[in-house]
């Protein structure tokens, strides 16, 4: 498979590597400040850039007909634009906040212990993630799905970042150097404290859960996520 990376920083080299072990071909390689390439001879794109370039980056992907795989957060803002955009143009399109396949069965996992928990009186649930100090977004986009994930399944109606509000979930953010990431989600009563926790130790997960994730959607058409790549 010929892939462009769209996004050249670590997690783009990691993916480098990943994926010609798997013994796939990098084509294209794309800067964060790159605006005009040519996509004419990928068959996928894995797109890793910046907030700012992702819109950019996967709107070229739709006009060049080449399908495309996005872990950019902070740009969700225009997810429900992009994904109309896909539709028009009959595009192949996966995003997640996160595609280390233990985080994907992680999310999983949060989802059923909020379901668990909300019948329970006494409890207040909060969230924690750490990251790198190179990561330019916060909350992290695997905490806000996280979040998302306990609203769906709990009396919560919201998230915010820090302090909370009443039925708002707090998520605390923090930023410590050479940490791959980190998310703990923690219910607190009077008597005890149930935890879930994933902890990545390198980037190696996320990369292999993008090249898993550009492999799957080589040929399809439509919008998935992981839950669809893993069979969840």
């Amino acid at each position: 498979m010929k892939i462009a990376l769209l996004g050249y920083g670590k997690m783009g080299k990691t993916i480098e590597k990943i994926a010609t072990e798997r013994g796939h071909t990098i084509v294209l390689k794309v800067d964060k400040d790159d605006t005009n390439y040519d996509l004419s001879d990928a068959d996928v794109a894995i797109d890793f850039s910046i907030p700012s370039a992702a819109v950019n980056n996967i709107t070229n992907c739709f006009n060049a007909g080449v399908p495309v795989v996005s872990g950019t957060t902070g740009w969700l803002e225009y997810y429900n634009m992009i994904v109309g955009l896909c539709e028009e143009k009959k595009g192949s399109f996966i995003y997640a906040s996160n595609y280390s396949l233990g985080v994907n069965l992680f999310f999983e996992l949060n989802k059923k212990l909020a379901k668990m928990m909300s019948p329970l009186e006494g409890y207040n649930v909060k969230m924690e993630e750490i990251h790198h100090t190179e990561k330019l977004d916060a909350p992290s986009g695997t905490a806000i799905t996280l979040a998302e994930g306990i609203i769906e399944n709990s009396d919560n109606t919201k998230w915010q970042l820090d302090e909370a509000d009443e039925n708002s979930i707090p998520i605390i953010a923090k930023r410590i150097e050479k940490v791959p990431g980190t998310h703990t989600v923690t219910y607190s009563s009077q008597v005890d404290d149930i935890e879930i926790k994933h902890t990545a130790h390198n980037r190696n997960g996320f990369a292999l859960g993008a090249v898993v994730a550009a492999e799957w959607l080589k040929d399809k058409v439509g919008v998935f996520g992981m839950k669809d790549v893993l069979g969840l």
